[in-house]
């Protein structure tokens, strides 16, 4: 690759402003033929922002787009797209109800449509090739709504590789935290076909994982406060030093703050015992102490996701027992959880977690509106004074407590849904995957605040994005493997299992 090559996309002091926010602030970039560009930065720090202007989302304010050396402005998605632009969203975008062909397909079906009959032999032929690519095996005539998050994220990628066959030029994909839920195998496969089309294409990488972007990029640029700090080489670059780069402090060596891992009380708070749902979990038996991190591993389809959310209310159990504070109980939906004094941080925070469309405040305080309101009048004042307390403790970054949820960047969305079930006084969190989409310094922020409540006696199920993870934050591992527990491991601090240690129960 050729440094000296025109880029095939240039940003030149790119502005871009929303009420009460300066998202990008003079952003300059250039992607040169067939590279991999790394997009750095913490939350709020303007990665989205850019990326959805790229994607033709947005529009910018000021500043100017080059493609190729010429001047341009994607008016919507669909522009974008035929100018060569894709984009593999974090949170996806493909529309449940309709099949994987006709979301690989969506907006495009003019090729297979004649006198207004889509031939839809050709179009799922067309669509197996696409998926063809990615390496995954999914029929195209399944609903999306039918797949495991890693196997739709694999169908956007494909998606966005319809470019390769339908827009003339290079080819710029764009991917938003792509492996974000994703196991080793399916990211190796990504990173594979994404290293198989440098020729055909370039891409800008986004992810919070470090040593992916170090694995994967070229170059790399590291963004904070809307603007660009570093344009720096892959090959000269460490996570350390990216880690400083963008939260403005080192990485701290214990990172999943061990020195304030406490022992938990012997108070059981929850309790299975034989519990099994069809085939995707049985016999599964362990308790739950009062302040302890019950971390679940094993890989997707071991049970696990199942398992966390038949706690959550989501799919009740149908052998076994369930007792919560030593009552059997049959969680039949997310609210007897609620009032079983359990709190549910899902993985997709923008679809289970979150009201969009309401407020900061009014999220925080949702499950608990009992508690605030008279007369079927809700105490404004209190409102505001609890979401403000919880703001300030959890760091969230937003223009006020009256700022729409919607307009909160992934991370600070997260953070609301962890103030909304701490502020309705949980007993027991539920974490499924709650680092998702975050950088490294609100990770840290996470892992902080999870000491904290744990030591308060708030016992947490515990399933991550990494085995690092579900590692150093517990005080017991289980591991799952095709539906049923094959080793469980005390966690102290100092005395972690090592991962290679528990690989062996999970394949």
């Amino acid at each position: 690759m050729s440094t000296a090559a025109q880029p095939v996309l240039s940003l030149v002091n790119v502005d871009k402003r929303f009420p009460g926010v300066h998202a990008l602030k003079q952003v300059s970039i250039d992607i040169r033929p067939g590279e991999v560009v790394g997009l750095i930065g913490e939350n709020g720090a303007g990665k989205s922002t850019l990326m959805k202007i790229l994607s033709g989302v947005y529009q910018h304010d000021g500043g100017e787009i080059l493609l190729s050396g010429r001047s341009t402005r994607f008016a919507d998605a669909a522009d974008a797209n035929s100018q060569g632009i894709g984009m593999v969203f974090q949170e996806q975008s493909l529309l449940t109800n309709l099949t994987v062909g006709e979301n690989i397909y969506l907006g495009n079906e003019t090729q297979f449509t004649r006198l207004g009959i889509v031939n839809w032999r050709a179009l799922y032929a067309a669509a197996a090739r696409q998926l063809a690519k990615v390496k995954v095996d999914v029929d195209p005539r399944m609903r999306a709504d039918d797949l495991d998050f890693a196997a739709r994220q694999m169908v956007e990628l494909a998606k966005a590789l319809t470019l390769e066959e339908n827009a003339g030029g290079h080819l710029v994909i764009l991917l938003d935290e792509p492996t974000s839920v994703l196991e080793r195998a399916e990211i190796d496969i990504l990173f594979a076909r994404v290293r198989a089309l440098k020729e055909r294409a370039s891409f800008i990488f986004v992810s919070h994982r470090l040593d992916e972007v170090l694995e994967l990029s070229d170059r790399i640029y590291v963004m904070k406060d809307g603007a660009v700090v570093a344009d720096l080489k892959a090959s000269e670059a460490d996570v350390t030093q990216l880690h400083h780069l963008m939260v403005g402090r080192s990485l701290q060596a214990e990172y999943y703050r061990e020195p304030q891992q406490r022992p938990f009380r012997e108070e059981v708070v929850l309790e299975a015992d034989g519990l099994s749902l069809g085939p995707a979990y049985r016999n599964v038996s362990f308790k739950l102490h009062a302040g302890e991190i019950l971390g679940i591993a094993g890989v997707i389809g071991s049970g696990r996701e199942e398992l966390t959310r038949t706690l959550a209310g989501f799919a009740p159990h149908d052998g076994g027992r369930l007792l919560l504070g030593g009552r059997e109980a049959r969680l039949n939906s997310p609210a007897e959880a609620v009032d079983g004094g359990v709190g549910y941080i899902p993985r997709e925070r923008r679809v289970e977690g979150l009201v969009l469309f309401l407020s900061v405040a009014a999220n925080i305080t949702l499950p608990d509106l009992e508690n605030l309101s008279s007369y079927g009048l809700i105490n404004g004042a209190a409102e505001r004074r609890l979401a403000g307390g919880w703001v300030d403790r959890l760091k969230v970054r937003t223009p006020g407590i009256n700022a729409l949820c919607l307009n909160l960047s992934g991370g600070n969305q997260q953070k609301v849904v962890l103030a909304k079930w701490l502020n309705a006084r949980a007993r027991i969190l539920v974490l499924d995957h709650p680092t998702r989409g975050l950088d490294v310094g609100a990770k840290e922020e996470v892992y902080d605040l999870v000491r904290q409540v744990t030591a308060e006696g708030v016992a947490v199920i515990l399933t991550s994005d990494t085995l690092e993870e579900t590692i150093g934050l517990s005080h017991t591992v289980l591991v799952m493997r095709d539906g049923g527990i094959t080793h469980r491991t005390a966690a102290n601090p100092g005395e972690k299992p090592r991962q290679v240690d528990l690989i062996g129960h999970m394949v």
